[in-house]
């Protein structure tokens, strides 16, 4: 009977020590940290306000950013973009030109939808602040244009692809939300809210 009991405990303990392990090696699946670097697209919608027509030349830049999976479903995350060379249009009693680059940080809570190993949906909400900083080159700036943080709230979705076990493509779709830039000069404030699109893809490092 004591030979039985022995034996009992040593199989229920290894089935217990085979769960833990099983456990362990699961974990990392869903909690983990991961690095992306994405080209992106910079496309604002045209506004008027105050008399004020305003038009931004569309662009491009890249997205470097940093996520961490708390569980299966949800992760935080903090980016920085940078945009090249942005045309600010004005046109109010005739035309005005600012050329800027943007500047982005913000931080989001990333919700992981119901996909598979291969593809990983999501969507996300966040804030931060848009930066735009005139070129003051010859030609592409009015004076006294200064540069301008703007508060924007982020919204989005995608999804990962996976290439390799550490590695995955990643097509995603961001939209802003934020007061139109007039560069701290009140002639060219049109006090209305713009949006702006910015598609991207580019790759994840996961790890």
């Amino acid at each position: 009977m004591a030979k039985q009991r022995v034996a009992v405990l040593t199989v229920l303990s290894a089935l217990l020590l085979f769960s833990f392990a099983a456990f362990a090696q699961e974990e990392p699946a869903w909690k983990h940290g991961e690095v992306s670097v994405q080209g992106t697209g910079f496309f604002t919608k045209d506004s008027n306000g105050n008399g004020i027509s305003q038009h931004a030349t569309d662009t491009g830049g890249v997205l470097i950013g940093y996520r961490y999976h708390f569980d299966r479903w949800l992760a935080a995350e903090a980016n920085y973009g940078y945009d090249r060379n942005a045309q600010q249009n004005f046109t109010s009693g005739g035309p005005f030109n600012v050329q800027a680059n943007v500047h982005q940080a913000t931080a989001a809570l990333v919700v992981t939808l119901p996909g598979s190993y291969r593809v990983n949906p999501y969507v996300l909400a966040g804030a931060g602040a848009l930066v735009f900083d005139p070129t003051n080159n010859a030609g592409q700036s009015v004076p006294g244009a200064l540069r301008q943080a703007e508060a924007a709230f982020v919204y989005g979705g995608g999804a990962d692809f996976t290439l390799v076990k550490h590695v995955a493509l990643r097509a995603e779709y961001r939209g802003f939300v934020y007061n139109r830039p007039d560069f701290q000069l009140a002639a060219l404030n049109s006090n209305v809210t713009a949006h702006t699109a910015q598609p991207s893809a580019g790759l994840v490092f996961r790890f």
